[in-house]
Order: structure tokens, then C-alpha cells, then sequence
């Protein structure tokens, strides 16, 4: 199957410029996407830009991921309702660095030769204000910027700061200095982003009268319609420190049944045979969760390799399977109201009898000796039903004491 036909199977693109085979069957691209630095890691909402650039990159393609230390400074507007809180210098200089050693890992295995990172800090900050205004200013219309549905619907709601009206010009400015550098000529990112890609289209257009291209891929959802890539606690992280590997399994592993699937296809490299064969177990025994647990073993395979995936997985399976080891473990219930509402880790100790008080329950999880679903519980957390796994919250104290969460019957 050719790139343009399996990136239509998996509903991988929302847009494009031109037909998807002319951009990308018909000969090697150098293509980029880029990622600002609002934190110190890539997150699970960053996840399909990684894995569609491998996609191209197993296609033949070559790509350049941008780590924006300079348009992190400034702050996108795109699918914002407001403007975002400006990090000082040194933390976007911590984030841009991390950022990038992440993005090198995650892509360096493709090879040296598929893959450059870079930082737009490198011809973004040299630009003089009269520079920029003379030589850039002059070829973008003020018009069609305002026409962009990122700038107009902030127009009609909170207002637009000149810092974040600039933003796409910036962006437009990465396109044209990445085609002069290393001839990109085209642009990926999600939906929210075509607004900027479109800028950048144009101004290579008319700097260098060139034909570039651009492309993106759908907003992902849950079943729910909500934005996918967080769990109750925020952002799900692709550093291990952040988001634990048994972590990330777990919020794949708990996807909705009704967008499984559609997380297999997106996320996954498993072809149409494969997937198909895993629909049909989620349709005939969907008790065994097979597509759920294929699709979390492949992302945590994918962002932390073969080993994790494998450990998240048994762990996964101790806890939850056939000769699980909380077999016999008392059990305590709570009511569904309480548990929708949301249990503080100290509440839930006590009311799992694991500690006698609250005090030993703040030492207990201070010490990192409570779990909840095999991993070590923080004291900020909130736990609530979106925790439960198959009805249950399974609770060890330590390495062999489990207590067993369970909602009271109606």
C-alpha cells in the first residue's frame, strides 16, 4: 500500500494542498514539523505528529523537527481562547534543550540521514524589528491573516495581543528559512495549524516564487468529544519521569471501545489485516480487551521501547488477570458519588484500612510505599472512577499488601 492510500485508511489527514499522492508518492520530500517548548516534554497530543513523520519517513522522506525556542517565546494563538503565560528565558532555554534530546530519540533511530533537528532561535532571533517589517512585513496581507479562523475567533472573544498576532508571520518565517536551508517543501501539522501553514505557503510564494505544500491531521477525540492527551491529572507525558511507561499503558489501555480502533490506526504501524483481526475481538469478546492492550504494548513499545511495553504489560496483567496477586485481598467499597467527586491518596488509605491514620497514610505515600494500579501514588493526585479497571482500584502497601476498591452496589 502506497503512503497517500495508508494515510487514508487510517484517517491520518484532515488537509491538504495539493493531492495527497503528488505530495507524497510521487518522489522523496524534505518535510518539517515543529514543536514550542511550553514544557520540558512532548506529550500525548504531540504523539501523531511523531508518529505521521515516521510514517514518512519509512516512505523515504526526509524530516526536520523544529524545536521552537523562539516561537515559544511568543506563544501560538491557534486553538486558544486565551493568551498563554509567557516562560521566561532561561526555562524556554531548559525546555528547548530537552525538548529537542527527546525529539532525538524518538525519531533518531530512523537515521541520520532522515531526521535533523534544529532550533528557529537560529534565524529568528538575528531579525531586526526594521529588518523584519522591511523584508517580511511587506509581502504578508494584514487580510488574509485576519480571515484565519485561529486570529478571528480570538478577535470575537478575549482579544489578540501584537506579540500573538505575530506568531504566524514567525511561523511562515521557519517554512521559508527552512526551504532556503534545506529545501522543505512541506509542512505538517495537526488542524489547528493550517491557518499557519497556509502563511508560510504564501510568503515562500512570494519571496522565492516557489510552490511549497502543506498538510495536517485531525483533531483527536474522545468518545465524549473532548480533547484527547489528558488524563484527571493533566497533560499524559512522553518522559518517563513525568508519565511512568505503566502509566502510559494504562491510558491507552482504558480508551473508550467506541475509538480503540481508531487509536490503532493512528497510532499504531499494525496493517489493515491486523487491525481488522483486532476489531473482531473487540466485537465478539470484548471481556478480553485485546485491541485495548495491542494499542497500549505499541505506544509504549514506540515512546520507551520493547522492555517497558513489555513490563507495563505484565504488570498490567498481575493486576488484572487470570492469577492476579490480589487474589484474596480484603476488600473495601466506597460509594460511586464519592469516587466521581474525587479521593485524595490520603482519604483512600484510610478508607482502605492500608493505614490506620492520616498522618501514617501522609508518611506512607511520602516514603513512595503506596501504589494504586501498580504505580507509586503522589500525594497531589485526585483519584477518581476514570482509575478504575474493570470496576476496580486495586491498593499495595509496599511490595505484597493489596486492598481492593470497589463501588458500592446500587
Amino acid at each position: 500500500m502506497r503512503l497517500a492510500e495508508d494515510l487514508r485508511w487510517r484517517g491520518a489527514v484532515q488537509q491538504a494542498s495539493a493531492e495527497l499522492e503528488t505530495l507524497l508518492d510521487e518522489e522523496p520530500r524534505t518535510f518539517y514539523i515543529g514543536f514550542d517548548p511550553t514544557a520540558d516534554s512532548l506529550h500525548v497530543g504531540n504523539l501523531l505528529g511523531i508518529v505521521t513523520a515516521r510514517r514518512l519517513v519509512r516512505a523515504g522522506h526526509r524530516v526536520i523537527l523544529v524545536a521552537g525556542g523562539a516561537t515559544g517565546m511568543i506563544g501560538d494563538p491557534s486553538g486558544r481562547s486565551s493568551e498563554r503565560v509567557l516562560l521566561d528565558v532561561e526555562t524556554l532555554e531548559h525546555n528547548t534543550r530537552a525538548i529537542a534530546a527527546q525529539l532525538t530519540r524518538l525519531l533518531g533511530d530512523v537515521g541520520a540521514e532522515a531526521s535533523v533537528v534544529v532550533d528557529n532561535r537560529e534565524w529568528l532571533e538575528p531579525l531586526s524589528l526594521i529588518g523584519f517589517l522591511r523584508d517580511i512585513g511587506k509581502h504578508v496581507s494584514v487580510g488574509t491573516m485576519l480571515s484565519r479562523d485561529s486570529i478571528r475567533s480570538r478577535l470575537g472573544g478575549e482579544g489578540l495581543s501584537l506579540t500573538e498576532f505575530t506568531y504566524m508571520v514567525l511561523q511562515a518565517v521557519d517554512f521559508w528559512q527552512l526551504y532556503r536551508r534545506y529545501g522543505c517543501s512541506l509542512q505538517l501539522g495537526g488542524s489547528d495549524q493550517w491557518g499557519n501553514i497556509a502563511a508560510g505557503i504564501d510568503l515562500i510564494r512570494r519571496l522565492e516564487g516557489a510552490q511549497v505544500h502543506g498538510m495536517t491531521w485531525p483533531l483527536v477525540t474522545r468518545a465524549d468529544g473532548t480533547k484527547f492527551g489528558k488524563s484527571l491529572g493533566g497533560n499524559v507525558w512522553l518522559d518517563a519521569a513525568r508519565t511512568a511507561p505503566y502509566e502510559l499503558y494504562q491510558f491507552f489501555v482504558r480508551a473508550d471501545d467506541a475509538k480503540v480502533i481508531e487509536y490503532l490506526r493512528l497510532y499504531t504501524f499494525l496493517e489493515r489485516d491486523e487491525v481488522a483481526a483486532l476489531e473482531r475481538s473487540l466485537r465478539e469478546e470484548p471481556a478480553r480487551r485485546a485491541a485495548h492492550h495491542r494499542l497500549a504494548w505499541e505506544v509504549v513499545r514506540l515512546v520507551h521501547g520493547a522492555s517497558a511495553a513489555d513490563e507495563a504489560e505484565e504488570a498490567a496483567k498481575s493486576l488484572f488477570g487470570r492469577g492476579r496477586s490480589h487474589e484474596g485481598a480484603p476488600v473495601v467499597t466506597v460509594s460511586a458519588q464519592e469516587l466521581e467527586s474525587g479521593l485524595g491518596p490520603v482519604e483512600l488509605a484510610v478508607r482502605a484500612q492500608v493505614a490506620s491514620s492520616r498522618s501514617e497514610a501522609r508518611r506512607l505515600i511520602a516514603q513512595g510505599g503506596l501504589y494504586l494500579q501498580g504505580r507509586r501514588l503522589r500525594g497531589d493526585e485526585v483519584i477518581t472512577t476514570a482509575d478504575l479497571v474493570e470496576g476496580e482500584l486495586v491498593l499495595r502497601r509496599g511490595k505484597r499488601d493489596f486492598v481492593v476498591v470497589r463501588l458500592e452496589e446500587p
